[in-house]
C-alpha cells in the first residue's frame, strides 16, 4: 500500500516556521557563547492542528546548502513573534536602547520572506511576523505606541501578558471580512508595544483596533497568499473560559485553514504532471 505522493495534492502540507534568536552570551551557563535556534511549543502546535506538518527553518550555514533549498522543500511560511524589528531594519534610530531590536533576525525573516514570494508560496506573520512583512514590503512601524503618543493605552501588559485583551474590528469588503461572513468586532490577545506607522504599498488593512485605530490585520491585495495578524493566535487557549464580556474571541481557525488551503492550493498547481 503506497501514501500520498510527496508532491502531490494529498500530502499534509509542509509549512516552515521562522526561528527565534537567543544570541551567543558568554555569560550563559548552558551553551556558553553559542547562538540558539528556538520556537514555542504553542505555534507549532497551532499550525498543526489545522493539519499541517511544522519544520522550523534555521539559518544557512555558510558553505552549505543555500535558504532556498528550505523554501523548496516547503509549501508557506509562518513568521513567528518574539523580539522587536530594529528600528534600522525601515530607515530609523532606536528611540530608546531598550528598542533596538534585533537586525540579525530582521535580515533572516526579510530574506525568508522574499524568497516564499518569489516562487509564489503563502507566508502568514503572527505579531512581530506581521510587522516583519509589513517592513519587507517597505512599510515603517512605530517603535513604541504609547511613546509616540498613538495610544495611550497599553498593547502589551507583562503582568497580565496573553490574557491582556482588546477589540478589534474587522473591516467591511476585505478579505478577512469575507471569512466571517462579513464586517464584525471580536475580541483579541494583545503582545505588542511596536505597531505599524506607514503601510506598505500592496498590502490592505484588514482590521484595526476598536478603541485606538492601531492596525490589527494586514493582507496583500495581490500576487501570492500574504496575511499578517498583530495578535497570536497560538496563545488563544488560555482566552476560553475566561469572563472577557463584550466581542467573542476571534475564530483564528478561520485564518489558519485558509492559510494552509493556499498551501495546497498552491503544491497541487505545481505538482509534476501525473502525480496526485
Amino acid at each position: 500500500m503506497t501514501g500520498p505522493s510527496p508532491h502531490g495534492a494529498g500530502r499534509l502540507p509542509r509549512i516552515g516556521l521562522s526561528s527565534c534568536f537567543d544570541h551567543a552570551d558568554p555569560s550563559r551557563a548552558l551553551f556558553t557563547g553559542k547562538t540558539l535556534l528556538y520556537v514555542e511549543q504553542s505555534m507549532i502546535q497551532w499550525v498543526a492542528s489545522g493539519g499541517a506538518i511544522v519544520y522550523p527553518i534555521p539559518t544557512a550555514p555558510p558553505g552549505g546548502p543555500e535558504i532556498d533549498t528550505w523554501v523548496a522543500d516547503l509549501d508557506g511560511l509562518v513568521l513567528h513573534g518574539g523580539a522587536d524589528v530594529a528600528p534600522q531594519s525601515y530607515g530609523e534610530e532606536p528611540l530608546r536602547p531598550e528598542w533596538s531590536g534585533d537586525a540579525i533576525r530582521d535580515r533572516y525573516e526579510i530574506e525568508l520572506f522574499g524568497k516564499f514570494c518569489e516562487v509564489g508560496k503563502p507566508v502568514l506573520g503572527i505579531c512581530r511576523g506581521m510587522q516583519v512583512l509589513n517592513v519587507a514590503l517597505g512599510g515603517t512601524l512605530h517603535q513604541d505606541l504609547v511613546h509616540q503618543q498613538v495610544t495611550d493605552r497599553a498593547h502589551r501588559d507583562a503582568a497580565t501578558y496573553d490574557l491582556n485583551v482588546h477589540e478589534v474590528d474587522i473591516l467591511d469588503s476585505t478579505g478577512l471580512s469575507a471569512l466571517l461572513d462579513g464586517p464584525c468586532r471580536a475580541t483579541v490577545n494583545s503582545i505588542h508595544h511596536q505597531g505599524v506607522a506607514t503601510v506598505a504599498d500592496g498590502l490592505v488593512v484588514q482590521a484595526l483596533s476598536a478603541d485606538d485605530g492601531v492596525v490589527e490585520a494586514l493582507r496583500a491585495g495581490s500576487g501570492p497568499w500574504v496575511m499578517g495578524v498583530q495578535w497570536h493566535p497560538e496563545f488563544f487557549d488560555t482566552l476560553r473560559g475566561e469572563p472577557l464580556g463584550g466581542a467573542p474571541v476571534f475564530d483564528n481557525a478561520v485564518v489558519l485553514a485558509e492559510f494552509l488551503a493556499a498551501c495546497r492550493a498552491r503544491n497541487a498547481a505545481h505538482a509534476p504532471q501525473g502525480d496526485s
